[in-house]
């Protein structure tokens, strides 16, 4: 059988880690970190979490907004997403995930890209 990303990549405690890696990178680059000026970033990576691990194939913990609802009024551009998907990269390019399982992730990343665009 199979496992899935989010069991190769380490489960929970993984995914965790490297989420706090991610918004690390994300609010030390001010081309984005604006957008989180009034998050509550607890909250926020506790959603992050739970999503990043129910989109890796891991338990759906999940009960967020849409997409579209999360992003809604926030205008975001292609660069402000690509440079969002960077810091993914290298948050899991940190913990020493291969290359071809982060493809994997940003791939999964950027079925969402029109949910989240000119919102």
């Amino acid at each position: 059988m199979t496992s899935t990303l989010y069991e190769q990549l380490g489960g929970e405690a993984a995914i965790s880690k490297v989420v706090d890696e991610f918004y690390k990178r994300i609010l030390a680059d001010d081309s984005i970190n604006f957008f989180f000026s009034k998050t509550d970033m607890e909250k926020q990576r506790r959603h992050q979490a739970k999503f990043i691990s129910f989109a890796l194939g891991g338990p759906n913990q999940y009960s967020g907004k849409s997409m579209e609802k999360a992003h809604e009024g926030m205008n975001l551009q292609p660069e402000h997403f690509n440079a969002v998907a960077t810091h993914l990269h290298d948050a899991l390019s940190h913990f020493g995930v291969e290359e071809a399982k982060i493809d994997e992730v940003l791939t999964h990343v950027a079925t969402l890209k029109d949910n989240i665009l000119y919102k």
